[in-house]
Formats: C-alpha cells, structure tokens, sequence
C-alpha cells in the first residue's frame, strides 16, 4: 500500500462498545484534525508527524435527502463516536467484502476490505459528484485496481452478475454497464490529467483509456 491515508466504511449505524472509537484512537497516539464549518466538522483522524503521518477519515452512506428537514445539508454525521463524512452508494462498498490477513513485526490483523467490483462500480456512480483533480485520480485508480485484478476478470464478472448489480437501482446498474463507453470510449480531459498524475510510470492517456475500457467490458458488459 502506498497511500498514507486510509478511507473507513462504516453503516450508518455501528453499535459499539465503551469505550468507543473515538476514545481507543485518542487512547492510542491519533490526534483530531477538523475541517470545514459543518457539524460535526469532517476529521482527519492522525498518527504521526506531517512529513511521514498517516490519517484516517471515515465514511458512512447517505441515505435519503442530501438534506434534513430544516434544509441543512447532512455532510457529516457520528457514528461509534467518530464523526463520519456522509456520502452517496458507500453501501455498495460494505457488501461482499473481501477479508485479508495483515502480518507485520509481530502484528496481526484480518480486516475488510472493499471488493473490486463494487469499488469500481462505486468510483462510476459518483464519478460526475467529483471536482475535477479528483476525476482523475479516481480513473488512474480504476486503471490500477483493474491492472491488479487482470487475471481474475471473469471472477469479476460473475461478482457483478450475481452479487453487486442485484444490490443496485435498475437505473445505476446501467450506468455502471455503460461505462466503457461513456468514461473511455473517446480521451477525455479526465483521462489526460490520470496520466500526467501517473507521469513517473510512463502512463500514456491511450494506455489508461484503452486498459480501463477493455476491462470494464469484460466485468460489466460481456455476458
């Protein structure tokens, strides 16, 4: 893993014991970083010093109006004690997750982790919610997670058919099935500033559009 932050999907209701995770973070060296004016404000959630720290936000689905009745946008919310930033189809993220195993200088842990499908199939559904920096990192990390999963693409497809598609709206499942098209069936801006991200691997816009096309019609069109 080469990222120093972690994103945490959470359901928008977590039981959990005292103390919560709010107190075991503080309880274990993570320090709070606020940001924005909302309430609770979103947090960064940190361990260690800026030049080599780690944080951690968390997720949570957004379910109904993305207002409350006194027409206050539901940016964020708490849950298990941490503020949680509320955001359309995290739920396709929690379903089917995939379990790995975590070992290191003693340390051990078996965690959830989003499948690729539903990663995917998420990354397009909010792709138009996105500013434009984070189009394009959202497509390069399309272009990777499918250059990872390449020698499983049949797996994938069968995970989408019976399992991720079934949890969606008509509607969306479409628009995910559409998306070899509409996301990489021409060069685009977006596809342009993945690649100039991506410029110490040699990424050309073509690679990333023709790979992310190839791969999308293989999990989430061809039958």
């Amino acid at each position: 893993m080469g990222t120093l932050d972690a994103d945490v999907a959470v359901p928008a209701s977590l039981p959990v014991g005292e103390p919560d995770i709010r107190e075991r973070l503080l309880a274990y060296g993570f320090t709070e970083e606020f940001l924005g004016n909302d309430d609770p404000p979103a947090t960064h959630y940190c361990l260690g010093g800026e030049a080599s720290g780690f944080y951690a936000e968390f997720l949570t689905p957004l379910i109904g109006s993305e207002y409350d009745r006194n027409q206050k946008w539901k940016a964020t919310t708490v849950v298990g004690g941490v503020a949680s930033q509320q955001l359309r189809y995290i739920e396709l993220l929690l379903h089917h997750p995939y379990w790995i195993n975590l070992e290191s200088d003693g340390f051990r842990a078996r965690i959830q982790i989003a499948n690729p499908v539903s990663f995917l199939a998420q990354k397009v559904l909010i792709h138009g919610k996105r500013d434009r920096e984070d189009r394009a990192k959202d497509i390069l990390y399309m272009h990777d997670t499918l250059e990872v999963f390449g020698a499983r693409l049949q797996e994938m497809r069968e995970l989408w058919r019976n399992v991720v598609a079934r949890k969606l709206h008509a509607r969306s499942a479409t628009k995910v099935s559409r998306a070899s098209e509409f996301l990489f069936g021409d060069l685009s801006d977006d596809i342009r500033r993945a690649a100039e991200i991506s410029a110490d691997r040699a990424l050309s816009p073509e690679a990333i559009r023709a790979a992310c096309r190839y791969g999308f019609t293989e999990v989430f069109v061809n039958p």
